[in-house]
């Protein structure tokens, strides 16, 4: 099928039928202005499918489209195919019709500016982790932290079965990312044991980000002015533990990583946190971790707990790349309207006095996204507007200043 083509047959009158869906293409066509009108409409549709399907599969986004915009299964089909298709196989291209696919990770600016619209603070928190797909991807995923959920902004999906080294994958994703963040953004990258690596520690700070690496317990740290190594494990040896100091990690590297070590272990944890950073410890808290685990619950709504990614047939990774796209503009849109809901009942409940940034609010019930997805029901039936504005800041941890520093006597005595 031809570009032309293409976007007689997803244009209006088709998109007319259903004014709400002609509104979101307009609203995607706002944030992504380099991508062409046919992918930011065939964007439109798979995102909108997605969510009127709660899944991300070909054949029921199509279903669900078809009856909207009263098609055929078929050509609607046909026409979802064009936006994760490379251009060799587009169904009917022939030789000497000029066709079109789009680069992904020119979406990606664009896609965490949006985001940062919708921020009223700035400071950041983002995760990198892997989440997989059974034998079949890797995915390295970048994602922005608010309200219990990541939202994917970046991302490089690798075949399972193919040796690559990620360091190089992460590197390009950061650094992709960089022009959507100003110089006066604070920004803090959260990584799990198993991304541990003093070279993506450095590359995060090489940014101009603070990294808050999770680190193994049997690796080693000098504090600064100290002589001997220490395992990370013998600085917290028990619940109650807490030891902070700069100095420097991984004593067999080749050049050990000057940081600073925030550890502690609480006692509703089995065992400790033991964190790196470029922040001194009166700068930051290890408290902030917390929120790396919000990726998780982020990677749970794009499989089983709402658009049932793991089902996928797909097994080209490009593929699975350009979907993700329409998969992460669903997650935003509706985690946008679930964080207004919230917060008109946190008003209603708690009143104006007491909604300041350090309120403590009760435990959620509900994900945003399953909340936004409630709401984003409840207007289309009911003709009410969805609801998009700034997002109330989260509450970070005060910073980490009643931790003593020791000297190597006193922790040796």
């Amino acid at each position: 099928m031809t570009t032309s083509v293409l976007r007689a047959a997803v244009q209006p009158p088709a998109l007319a039928r259903s004014p709400e869906l002609g509104q979101w293409g307009r609203e995607l066509a706002s944030q992504f202005h380099g991508l062409s009108p046919v992918f930011v409409t065939l964007l439109s549709l798979w995102s909108f499918g997605m969510i009127l399907g709660r899944c991300c599969g070909l054949a029921t986004v199509s279903l669900h489209l078809a009856r909207l915009l009263r098609q055929s299964d078929n050509t609607v089909r046909q026409h979802l195919r064009e936006f994760y298709q490379e251009a060799p196989a587009k169904a009917g291209a022939k030789r000497g019709v000029k066709r079109r696919d789009f680069d992904v990770t020119s979406c990606f600016v664009p896609l965490l500016r949006w985001v940062l619209s919708f921020w009223s603070c700035q400071r950041l928190a983002l995760a990198l982790d892997v989440t997989n797909l059974g034998d079949r991807f890797h995915v390295l995923c970048v994602s922005v932290l608010y309200g219990g959920i990541g939202i994917p902004v970046a991302w490089k999906i690798l075949p399972a079965n193919e040796k690559e080294s990620w360091h190089a994958q992460w590197c390009l994703l950061l650094r992709g990312l960089k022009p959507a963040i100003g110089p006066d953004w604070t920004v803090v990258v959260l990584t799990d044991r198993g991304l541990e690596s003093a070279r993506l520690f450095r590359e995060v700070v090489a940014v101009g980000w603070h990294p808050l690496m999770r680190a193994k317990v049997g690796g080693k740290f000098r504090p600064l002015g100290w002589v001997r190594w220490y395992r990370f494990g013998q600085l917290v040896p028990q619940v109650g533990s807490r030891f902070t100091a700069p100095g420097l990690a991984y004593k067999t590297s080749p050049e050990p990583l000057a940081c600073t070590l925030l550890a502690c272990w609480d006692e509703q944890y089995d065992e400790a946190w033991l964190l790196l950073t470029d922040l001194t410890a009166a700068a930051a808290s290890p408290s902030w971790y917390a929120f790396r685990a919000w990726i998780e619950q982020g990677f749970k709504v794009i499989k089983s707990g709402a658009l049932q990614w793991q089902h996928t047939r797909m097994t080209k990774a490009e593929r699975a790349e350009r979907l993700w796209l329409a998969i992460a503009v669903s997650v935003l849109w509706l985690v946008v309207i679930g964080a207004a809901v919230e917060g008109d009942q946190r008003q209603e409940t708690l009143g104006k006095v007491r909604t300041t940034a350090r309120s403590k609010a009760p435990p959620r019930r509900h994900r945003l996204f399953v909340v936004g997805l409630a709401e984003w029901l409840a207007g289309w039936k009911n003709g009410r507007p969805w609801t998009m504005r700034k997002l109330v800041p989260e509450t970070w941890p005060d910073t980490w200043h009643n931790v003593p520093t020791l000297t190597e006597e006193q922790f040796c005595f």
